[in-house]
């Protein structure tokens, strides 16, 4: 929900990173591919959806310096990095917030598809890079999640939203345990053809919790946009960007990023 242009703090997202952590990075090192961490070795870099912090930690284990920027949970972020002195957490809209200085290295993971409207949010985050500077983004795709976005999201919208966040929590967790049978049997089999088949590859290398937690943040996040692929080729057109690399995640979300053009 935006006021005035600027989007307003949302405790859905507080609840969820005060109560859960993720500890799978490999994940994060996969939501960047084909960049790595290399790419931000000595650079200054920004982490516009902070979160906890969690991804701020991996980047400012090679970078000059971090930036964390987020609307809903810096306070968590500046407890759990307090001591790494090379970050720094904000709070601010990433769709309208701009560093004093353009810098090297953005990313923006799980997170733009959550905002009220992530073209305009897109836009602020190519403005965060300076010429030259590298553009990361992974969202949530709308091919490959029709089931999704077709009969979950009204579900979250017109009954989850009006009951507590415990309850959620606990329905995502009845949800997730009834998912093992199914994931663990009949996913094992060569069914390409089932939803969420390449999904489910690493639903089998994570824990209960961490599974959980991604049932949960799929039924807590106060709005999601699944991004067409022809919306993120708009957002990295070449005409703004080179050296662009696009492509899709498990079948259900997309890997975007690529070098700002310096025009002029």
């Amino acid at each position: 929900m935006a006021v005035d242009g600027q989007q307003i703090r949302q405790d859905e997202w507080h609840y969820q990173w005060a109560n859960y952590e993720t500890t799978t990075d490999f994940l994060f090192y996969e939501w960047i591919h084909p960049r790595t961490l290399e790419d931000f070795r000595g650079r200054r870099v920004l982490d516009a959806g902070c979160g906890p912090g969690h991804h701020v930690r991996l980047a400012a284990s090679v970078a000059a310096s971090v930036v964390g920027v987020d609307l809903n949970t810096s306070d968590l972020a500046q407890e759990k990095l307090a001591g790494l002195e090379n970050v720094t957490i904000v709070q601010g809209d990433i769709a309208v917030y701009q560093p004093e200085t353009p810098v090297d290295v953005v990313y923006c993971v799980g997170v733009i598809h959550h905002t009220d409207d992530p073209d305009r949010t897109f836009e602020n985050l190519k403005r965060m890079c300076r010429a030259g500077g590298l553009l990361i983004v992974w969202c949530y795709s709308r091919e490959g999640n029709e089931l999704v976005w077709r009969f979950v999201e009204p579900l979250r919208k017109h009954i989850l939203r009006r009951m507590s966040r415990r309850a959620v929590a606990a329905i995502s967790d009845v949800i997730t345990a009834l998912m093992y049978p199914i994931v663990f049997t009949v996913y094992r089999l060569p069914l390409p053809m089932l939803p969420f088949y390449e999904y489910f590859q690493d639903f089998r290398r994570m824990s209960f919790r961490r599974n959980m937690l991604n049932v949960f943040d799929k039924l807590n996040a106060p709005q999601t946009d699944f991004i067409a692929r022809e919306r993120i080729e708009r957002w990295f057109n070449a005409e703004d960007f080179e050296d662009v690399s696009i492509t899709s995640y498990r079948g259900v979300s997309w890997r975007g990023s690529g070098r700002v053009r310096l025009h002029g």
